[in-house]
């Protein structure tokens, strides 16, 4: 519900949405704190001038320059930390076809000397290309998405003409941002599911590329076999809001308190990074399901849940234990730093090479 550029609250998507967009709750951290630092640098209204409505303040930059600012941003994020993406894929799906035995073996160092010896450094990329795609249209979706929402909400909440209290604005923000997240979730996801699928082949190479996999599945498994697991990342999307809102703004309001002269790019780049964290602990469960369920039937395999999104997650609590819902967390732990940080210097330069360029209002 996701490092899916961050344009209003934290969304992944599922992550992961957003996510998570999914989607990933990376995604959210950043989404939030370039929304932060865009209201920072809107020039204080003066106490005499006429008042706006909130959804005819002006950023520095148009439109179309931030959405590509921020799918730009995304992208490179993703390509920078595509490798551990890749190794949190694989190890969240060793369970489908492991016995239990072969699972206790694995590790990360162990999957990655893998990929090394028997696909090379290259694979560390495989279904980059298709993420990139990905990225670019979630963007997209979720930042004009946000901006509808946002203004209807105002507008049935009567906030059009002047500010309202804190916890309506709040509502607003955490309102629009889940609504966004499951707009585009739901309208990329194909993509996702795709990405998936190509991430996860090893030697065999099944699926050849973005639109051999497209084809592939609609004639094999029908149109909906597009949106397998697309339960799991809207269920996904709630959770991962509600907790990274929470963390970063409780985090942030902590900090500030106590620290009010540290910098607010440290500041938002930590309570990001640790809101990210914490949705990722709380909702990668669901985020492991999705991706089981994106592999159901995949390259021609026999199913393996066939009871659904509670049913597969029995099976997995059965087969592998508790401990199985977690399977791969540890790459997601150490991309979600890095992927903070990396969007928002992407964002902020390419924001101020854009903003010479003219835009139409």
């Amino acid at each position: 519900m996701n490092m899916e550029a961050r344009v209003g609250v934290v969304v992944e998507g599922g992550q992961r949405a957003l996510n998570t967009a999914h989607g990933t709750v990376v995604d959210a951290g950043a989404r939030k704190f370039l929304h932060s630092q865009q209201q920072q640098q809107q020039p204080p209204q003066s106490l005499n001038s006429p008042k706006r409505p909130f959804n005819h303040q002006k950023s520095q930059i148009g439109t179309v320059q931030q959405l590509l600012a921020g799918g730009i941003a995304g992208a490179f994020s993703k390509t920078c930390t595509a490798p551990l993406a890749r190794l949190t894929i694989l190890l969240q799906v060793q369970g489908m076809h492991s016995d239990v035995a072969a699972l206790s073996k694995t590790s990360i160092w162990r999957e990655a000397s893998r990929i090394v010896n028997e696909e090379g450094f290259r694979a560390f990329w495989k279904g980059n290309l298709v993420t990139i795609a990905h990225r670019l249209p979630y963007t997209s979706v979720n930042f004009y998405a946000y901006e509808r929402y946002k203004n209807l909400l105002q507008s049935v909440m009567g906030l059009e003409d002047h500010r309202g209290s804190t916890s309506a604005e709040l509502c607003v923000h955490f309102v629009g941002g889940g609504l966004s997240g499951i707009t585009a979730a739901s309208a990329t996801y194909p993509l996702d599911l795709v990405r998936t699928r190509l991430a996860a082949q090893r030697q065999t190479m099944y699926y050849k590329g973005i639109w051999h996999s497209f084809n592939t599945i609609c004639r094999e498994e029908g149109f909906l076999g597009l949106y397998k697991g697309l339960g799991a990342t809207l269920l996904g999307v709630g959770p991962s809001i509600a907790i990274s809102f929470t963390v970063y703004e409780s985090l942030r309001s902590f900090w500030q308190s106590r620290s009010p002269n540290d910098s607010t790019v440290m500041v938002s780049l930590a309570c990001g990074s640790l809101s990210g964290i914490a949705s990722s602990t709380a909702t990668f469960p669901l985020d492991l399901v999705r991706r089981r369920m994106q592999l159901e039937g995949a390259g021609g395999r026999a199913r393996v849940y066939n009871t659904g999104l509670f049913g597969t997650f029995g099976h997995i609590i059965r087969s592998e234990g508790l401990r199985g819902l977690y399977r791969g967390i540890l790459p997601e732990y150490y991309k979600v730093v890095p992927s903070v940080g990396i969007v928002f210097m992407t964002y902020e330069t390419l924001k101020m090479l854009l903003s010479s360029i003219p835009t139409s209002n």
